[in-house]
């Protein structure tokens, strides 16, 4: 992953960018907003932006939301002395705080929870071995692929593998999420933009594809992208050229796509909604990856890895998956796939009790969507997992739905220490939903938990 440091703090932001280059981030160093941004708009890009919390953190946010720069922001300050500027840098946009002097499992922590990068597919069920077996084979060469299947399915997971096993793996992988990007701001991301070719455009932008240059692009959710959009893609695809947006020269580029998509994209050609000249060009090779339920074999591997990774971002004890619940676990459908079992398995991280992770700890989703908060808060107290109130349900009797929900948000944010992410993980609720509820709760004077003010857990 590539990590942005903007700000010095006294040096302890070098310390930060050195622990994260031993944890293999690639590091750029700038001293102010202007510089950063500057960086940002150029090309050089960024997953991640660590700030120090002295700087105009919220400028920062709303300059980035103006300029339609996609980087998520994290503050950073000394301990003991800059609470009051955590609390507004959280208010201001940032999506977590960290302490400093920085502790090198903190920083592994939020990298890992921010950007959710990984290129390790984990699989022992021969359904998915022949797919990952097709995926060797094909890396090393320059070959467009396809990469279809359900939502949740790792289909990131595999392009971010056939980047880093191809001979383009020194090279820079970049992801577009076509689905959560306007159509009227998709263009831009992607072929950049000239200063003043359009409202807001303050500066010249480099795209993902200049971005990409000599690397993987990854054109994620294609299937989303507007007819428009598609024919200029194709351009781009065939000539190795883009126009940026109010451009009067193509820009040559060397870059390989990959792109997913959950949807049949077949139908979507005999529909008319997806260019089939485009779809051709793309599906030079097709991994179409297995619903969870089809690798049933895998079930286990998974529970066992994600186990063992969310202990370690937490610094908890390892803890083995009980027989029980892992049962539990294979009698599940999992409807969201790996990334619902992820998510399983790290809410019964958090919420585990004694040296094991038993079958009390397992809170599944339902059968066709993940659970509302409220839905949450009753299988919570029924399993005990968040406290004394657990047994006493007759503690819900006269509460209406808002305030057992406001309870178990809060609850659960203070027992993940204030850390915003790894509570909406646990809840199955967006980052977004979780901040949004939690400001109307300042708002009616309830008190927040901010980052690091709970009790620690002993492990």
């Amino acid at each position: 992953m590539r990590l942005l440091i903007i700000g010095t703090l006294e040096g302890h932001m070098s310390t930060a960018g050195q622990i994260a280059l031993a944890r293999g981030a690639k590091v750029a160093n700038v001293t102010n907003i202007d510089d950063g941004l500057s960086t940002l708009r150029s090309g050089r890009g960024a997953d991640l932006a660590m700030v120090d919390i002295r700087l105009p953190i919220g400028d920062l946010v709303g300059r980035l939301k103006d300029e339609r720069i996609n980087c998520p922001v994290v503050a950073c300050g000394i301990v003991g002395t800059d609470a009051d500027a955590a609390v507004e840098a959280i208010k201001a946009g940032a999506q977590e705080y960290i302490p400093l002097p920085p502790d090198p499992e903190m920083i592994a922590a939020v990298l890992e929870a921010v950007t959710m990068e990984s290129d390790a597919v984990i699989s022992t069920d021969p359904a998915m071995r022949q797919v990952l077996e097709m995926a060797k084979q094909i890396a090393p060469s320059d070959a467009s692929v396809l990469i279809t299947g359900q939502s949740g399915t790792g289909k990131e997971v595999m392009a971010r593998f056939l980047h880093t096993n191809s001979r383009r793996s020194s090279k820079v992988f970049v992801a577009v999420n076509c689905a959560a990007i306007p159509e009227n701001l998709l263009e831009s991301e992607l072929f950049g933009h000239e200063k003043g070719a359009f409202t807001g455009a303050v500066a010249r932008r480099i795209g993902k594809f200049e971005e990409a240059d000599g690397g993987t692009l990854l054109l994620d959710e294609i299937s989303e992208m507007h007819p428009r959009l598609q024919a200029k893609l194709l351009r781009a695809i065939q000539e190795r050229e883009i126009d940026r947006v109010g451009g009067s020269q193509p820009v040559k580029v060397d870059v390989r796509i990959l792109a997913t998509s959950n949807r049949d994209l077949e139908k979507s050609v005999k529909d008319g909604d997806f260019r089939e000249d485009l779809y051709f060009r793309l599906n030079v090779v097709n991994l179409v990856l297995p619903p969870l339920k089809k690798r049933p074999n895998d079930i286990e591997a998974l529970a066992r890895h994600f186990a063992e990774k969310y202990a370690e971002l937490n610094g908890f004890t390892p803890q083995p998956v009980t027989p029980e619940a892992m049962a539990v676990l294979k009698a599940h459908e999992w409807p969201g796939n790996v990334r619902e079992i992820e998510n399983t398995l790290h809410r019964a991280v958090l919420l585990s009790q004694g040296r094991e992770i038993g079958a009390d700890a397992i809170l599944l989703t339902g059968s066709q969507s993940a659970p509302t908060a409220a839905e949450t808060a009753s299988a919570a107290l029924e399993t005990s997992a968040l406290g004394d109130q657990a047994n006493d349900q007759n503690g819900l009797v006269g509460k209406t739905v808002a305030e057992v929900e406001r309870e178990l948000i809060i609850d659960t944010l203070s027992h993940c220490l204030g850390n915003r992410t790894h509570a909406a993980n646990i809840l199955g609720i967006s980052i977004r939903t979780l901040r949004n509820k939690l400001k109307q709760y300042s708002e009616e004077g309830f008190s927040v938990p901010m980052p690091g003010e709970a009790e620690q857990r002993v492990s």
